[in-house]
């Protein structure tokens, strides 16, 4: 839809012919009651106007309008709520409670008025410049969805080379999408592929490589510039690369495409709401049976054990419990505080042993989700612990799949593989609750998302009874957090060695070989293989 200034044009055009039109054939001749009637209207209207000069709508399109107009027909929904009216000759089709009418004396001149609006409403679908003015960019799903602040340092932050270097050095990232490609020239050979959120247009250049018949590559931020630039110092790829400097929601292409490829994940799979745009190019750009790199996303989760980050993390609000701080007394804001910095997930690398209990996961499916569905995320929870221990939060990582038809290739974030840029997430509870071995752990993460491009984040965890009598016993313990995506805490420390807790029986300890992290781009013996006595970290 788009929004539109209201202008006052200069000259002849469609948009005057239109004004003379209305004036002439429906101001003139009406009787003196109706004109005043009208004129009250359009004193109303026009005051409104002058308060809120925009997004007046006529139907579902949005229009300009003169100020020189003594009559509007217009019965719009947006601005004031007024509704729209159905109208033939000497008589209203459908009416409403309120609204501005008019009425026609014959066939023809409700003929010529709906020629002459319908005119001026394909000038402005059209896009034409009035002599005092351009009629005003239209609005985006992504610019109704989220607040300009947001987009503006999103898009500054993507622009800068320094942060798509980071990405690009990344090369657990960038060598799994090369492989992808590569290993599937059969999908890209003489195909048509749209690169969404280009960044430098290095998934662009691996599409031509692979013999891509043509690639768009579309890029909101500033760094097209940079796109184009390292594309055309490549100039056997470049004549069948195209740039397009704009967002997915608002761009046009010349024709239709038989592959998607982007990098769309965010932490957590889902931040910076990234994925919406992937699915609406979908919608958008692609024929029928299309492929999408990365066609499936899975959000893996388990609750964890880690004494220490708990400890780290309590100990930040500890400065608030300071009563005479230059003789002021802290304390009131210590328990805001302690909240506040729980209310944070933590970004870094951990030790898989850490977990409690094997994980589960929450499958998204690219091709057939759709947009909505990513606007909140409900995960029901249940785990079986491992072992018997203090339960501090829940620990989340994902990955992808590339699902080429020569080649299945899966891109990974799980804690014992490779490090990538995200590394895994942990959403610490200011409660820890307490679990034995083979106790159940229930629970529910709600996930809803948010206009500065991130999701809100409801965490509960419950353990149950155990034992004879788990099936008529209820709830023991429950802890739950509210957590922001958007404000992590980027700790993103390597995996560290851990002591064993004073209440901990070596036997009790978990095990990495009974947590099945799944990753098939990686041995799993290999991934999962316990630190030698003499090269690595051990437990103690």
């Amino acid at each position: 839809m788009a929004s539109m200034s209201i202008l006052e044009p200069r000259s002849s055009s469609s948009w005057d012919r239109f004004n003379r039109f209305v004036f002439q054939r429906f101001l003139v001749p009406v009787k003196r009651y109706r004109l005043y009637f009208c004129l009250i209207h359009i004193c109303i209207f026009i005051c409104v106007c002058m308060y809120a000069y925009e997004n007046v709508r006529i139907k579902n399109t949005y229009v300009f309008l003169s100020l020189r107009t003594r009559l509007l027909f217009c019965c719009f929904s947006g601005l004031i709520t007024y509704n729209t009216l159905c109208f033939a000759h000497g008589k209203i089709l459908k009416s409403y409670s309120r609204a501005v009418t008019i009425q026609f004396r014959n066939e023809d001149e409700s003929r010529d008025f709906h020629s002459a609006f319908e005119q001026w409403q394909k000038d402005v679908i059209q896009g034409i410049h009035l002599p005092n003015g351009a009629i005003a960019a239209s609005k985006s799903k992504f610019d109704y969805k989220i607040e300009p602040s947001s987009a503006k340092m999103y898009f500054h932050y993507y622009g800068q080379l320094l942060h798509q270097q980071n990405m690009l050095q990344d090369y657990v990232r960038t060598g799994t999408y090369y492989a992808a490609v590569i290993e599937n020239r059969v999908d890209f050979t003489g195909r048509v592929v749209v690169d969404v959120g280009a960044g430098s247009g290095i998934l662009s250049l691996f599409a031509a490589q692979a013999g891509a018949k043509h690639v768009y590559a579309v890029e909101a931020s500033e760094m097209a510039e940079y796109a184009r630039k390292l594309i055309a110092g490549n100039p056997a790829l470049a004549q069948r690369i195209t740039v397009i400097k704009g967002k997915v929601e608002e761009v046009e292409l010349a024709e239709k495409a038989d592959i998607l490829i982007s990098e769309p994940m965010g932490t957590l799979l889902v931040n910076e709401r990234m994925l919406e745009s992937y699915i609406i190019a979908r919608d958008r750009f692609l024929v029928p049976n299309a492929k999408m790199f990365p066609s499936i996303g899975r959000i893996h989760m388990a609750p964890f054990s880690d004494e220490y980050l708990f400890v780290e993390i309590a100990n930040k609000a500890l400065f608030w419990q300071q009563q005479n701080y230059y003789g002021v007394d802290l304390t009131p804001l210590y328990g805001s505080a302690f909240q506040g910095y729980f209310s944070q997930p933590v970004v870094d690398a951990f030790d898989p042993r850490l977990l409690v209990s094997p994980p589960l996961c929450h499958v998204i499916d690219f091709n057939e989700i759709k947009e909505e569905d990513l606007f909140e995320i409900d995960i029901p929870l249940k785990f079986i612990a491992s072992v018997g221990t203090r339960v501090h939060g829940l620990a989340c990582w994902f990955d992808v799949l590339f699902n080429g038809s020569a080649v299945q290739r899966w891109l990974t974030t799980a804690p014992g593989a490779p490090t990538t840029h995200w590394y895994q997430i942990r959403c610490v509870l200011s409660q820890p609750i307490y679990v034995m071995a083979g106790q159940e752990i229930t629970g529910r993460l709600h996930m809803i998302a948010h206009n500065a491009q991130s999701y809100t984040m409801y965490l509960s965890l419950s353990a149950k009874m155990w034992g004879p009598g788990a099936v008529q016993g209820g709830i023991l313990q429950t802890s739950s957090g509210k957590l922001d995506l958007k404000e992590p805490y980027y700790r993103m420390s390597q995996p560290q060695s851990y002591t064993m807790a004073q209440d901990q029986q070596p036997q009790q300890l978990l095990q990495a070989q009974a947590i099945p992290i799944h990753t098939e781009d990686l041995d799993e013996a290999e991934l999962l293989q316990q630190p030698s006595e003499n090269t690595g970290p051990q437990l103690q």
